[in-house]
């Protein structure tokens, strides 16, 4: 191998390194898979949210990281609050649900 290939191998495993540690996941970031699989979870749940006749009408928030769904928001009662947590877990891929609403 030349000077010339080898600095070129070196360049492109010096990219392909960078890349692939620019799309590793951290404790408080995801890999860029992760996120699209979080986005999925988050759509998911959303619109299970929406098909429930009692929550469709309620102002609840939904974010995904690492497959735990957080809920957020107000909500009129501990029934609805539950009935939330319990839409939320029937999704698949949830881990799990952590239920940060707050009653009126």
């Amino acid at each position: 191998m030349n000077q010339l290939q080898r600095s070129a191998s070196a360049v492109f495993l010096a990219v392909t390194l960078a890349t692939m540690l620019g799309c590793a996941a951290t404790p408080t970031t995801e890999s860029t898979g992760e996120y699209l699989d979080d986005a999925v979870i988050t759509a998911k749940v959303k619109a299970a949210i929406l098909d429930q006749p009692n929550l469709k009408e309620m102002a609840i928030k939904v974010d995904t990281f690492n497959g735990v769904v957080y809920l957020r928001g107000v909500v009129a009662s501990q029934s609805t609050r539950n009935e939330a947590t319990e839409v939320a877990r029937s999704v698949a891929g949830v881990k799990s649900v952590r239920n940060e609403m707050r009653l009126m």
